[in-house]
């Protein structure tokens, strides 16, 4: 699949999952914005792409904030006054006890996590279909259908996505503009070879993710060629939440 002068978007892509993304479509020719908060990483990261021989530019941006958001569209718009790709996939996340998580900290994995959202794909389809449409990839969790205890607020907000998601497709859709999701399940994005052999045997898939796993699945819900997806979610995360587990 190549992806040669499409203008991409990722948010939060100075690291991890985010990078891996932004890192992909480069190397399919696409000109790449690395959106991201932390100054440090987002310009490492865009080093990094074009020392590979991809294109791409920083914009710092802290996605809870609505005005930063603007402004980044508005730089895209300036620079080459079309977008073809969104991923959104800047988040945070906090463990606390429903008992304790205050308002404040639910208002700031929200307004991080699902506000931002909304607002970065609506900002981004005002773009897409001046120049005739374009695709959305909303980063999601499989803590979306499961969870541990005391991740009421990202649960929520990952839930959310989803709901978003299809809301966002049918009502962008006659502007050709497809939104699609994907949830990860455990993506390790630190040191892989620490892994223990029990942490790749609890998957069916015999391995637990990499960043690149989920790279490649934006790849092909935002190929053209692949038009009739739309409003779904893909779920990436070896089998994980399929497989039964009982305690012996």
């Amino acid at each position: 699949m190549s992806f040669a002068n499409k203008i991409v978007v990722v948010t939060g892509a100075g690291r991890g999952i985010d990078f891996a993304v932004a890192s992909l479509y480069a190397a399919r020719g696409a000109h790449v914005v690395v959106a991201e908060q932390n100054r440090e990483s987002g310009e490492a990261a865009v080093s990094a792409i074009t020392a590979a021989g991809g294109t791409a530019v920083f914009h710092p941006v802290d996605v809870s904030v609505p005005a930063e958001i603007e402004a980044l569209m508005r730089m895209v718009s300036s620079r080459w006054n079309r977008l073809d790709i969104l991923v959104n996939n800047a988040g945070i996340s906090q463990w606390a006890s429903p008992y304790e998580l205050s308002v404040e900290e639910w208002d700031r994995i929200l307004n991080t996590n699902l506000r931002s959202v909304f607002l970065c794909s609506r900002e981004a389809a005002k773009l897409m279909r001046q120049s005739g449409g374009g695709a959305i990839i909303n980063i999601a969790s499989t803590r979306a259908h499961m969870s541990e205890p005391h991740s009421e607020a990202y649960a929520a907000s990952k839930g959310g996505i989803l709901a978003l998601t299809h809301a966002l497709a049918v009502s962008l859709g006659p502007d050709n503009i497809r939104v699609n999701a994907i949830s990860p399940g455990w993506i390790e994005t630190g040191d892989y070879y620490a892994l223990r052999p029990e942490d790749h045997h609890q998957h069916p898939a015999g391995r637990v993710g990499k960043p690149e796993d989920i790279a490649r699945a934006c790849l092909f819900l935002t190929d053209e060629g692949n038009d009739f997806v739309t409003g779904a979610e893909l779920v990436i995360d070896g089998g994980m939440t399929r497989k039964m587990i009982y305690v012996p």
